[in-house]
């Protein structure tokens, strides 16, 4: 399994709220390591916090680890500002050493040229309606309090995990519509930022699809899909989800026969031969 990428991408983590899977998150990072991490937005939820978040010791672990992969792997982390973390804007743009917290960015790699935003920008409800964009907020916690509900019935029946507001995203022509417009605006903002590709968050649907020649690439969230967007070292994405993920490391087991009486005589009484390897390891 690859476990060392170029670049990983992780968006809509939302710390703070009881939908959040920090702790999961936490151990995806720990699974692997990368030059480049870029948090794309709405990593810590703002919006929630003012109403009825709280901030929990997992929520902190998550930045814990963050800080062990720039102190230990020097890896280079870019956070970018989204709608529910709008507070940032009181600092942006910061540099702290690996650290870099930003709108948005252009990212170069392998030739290629990726135009990197959390999304919300192109949200027109979002950007010049905010009294509606709350209220879109309060229906999506609704929804995951009670995709909670029926996930922990279903978890007592044996059957996998559901997710109830993708379900309805699906089903909604509205919704579905309105996701559809969302892409194809970002992939004209691609080009008309001279760019290849472009890599989102936001609306909580992973993809990585070419749309009119553009490459369009959304890391999707850490609330249902838990999933993220991963370069290898040879500039190909791929998407990577967390319940697809075997985390069991097993070391191949290496069965030795069993010594006999005649074995420990011969350790025991023989000269030993000189190794003519020995020294190259000294």
């Amino acid at each position: 399994m690859e476990t060392h990428f170029k670049t990983i991408v992780i968006s809509d983590i939302h710390l703070g709220t009881k939908g959040s899977k920090a702790k999961e998150v936490a151990r995806f990072l720990k699974q692997y390591r990368c030059d480049n991490l870029i948090l794309n937005g709405d990593i810590i939820d703002g919006w929630q916090l003012k109403k009825s978040g709280s901030w929990k010791r997992k929520h902190t672990r998550f930045f814990n680890r963050i800080l062990k992969m720039i102190d230990g792997d020097n890896t280079k982390v870019y956070y970018l500002r989204g709608n529910h973390d709008d507070f940032l804007d009181q600092i942006l743009p910061l540099q702290i050493g690996n650290l870099s917290i930003q709108n948005d960015m252009i990212y170069e790699s392998f030739g290629k040229k990726y135009f990197i935003t959390h999304g919300d920008i192109f949200d027109s409800i979002t950007s010049n309606l905010r009294w509606i964009a709350y209220l879109g907020d309060i229906g999506y916690t609704f929804l995951l309090w009670l995709n909670r509900q029926v996930n922990y019935h279903r978890r007592k029946r044996g059957l996998p995990y559901f997710s109830l507001s993708q379900y309805i995203k699906g089903k909604v022509k509205s919704a579905v519509s309105y996701i559809d417009q969302y892409e194809e605006e970002l992939a004209k903002m691609a080009v008309a930022k001279g760019c290849d590709g472009i890599i989102c968050g936001h609306i909580h649907k992973a993809e990585n699809r070419n749309i009119d020649g553009i490459h369009y690439l959304n890391s999707g969230d850490w609330v249902e899909t838990m999933s993220a967007l991963a370069e290898d070292l040879e500039g190909n994405w791929q998407l990577i989800f967390y319940n697809e993920i075997n985390f069991k490391q097993e070391s191949p087991v290496i069965s030795l026969p069993k010594p006999t009486e005649q074995d420990y005589k011969v350790v025991a009484f023989s000269k030993a031969e000189p190794n003519p390897g020995l020294t190259d390891f000294l």
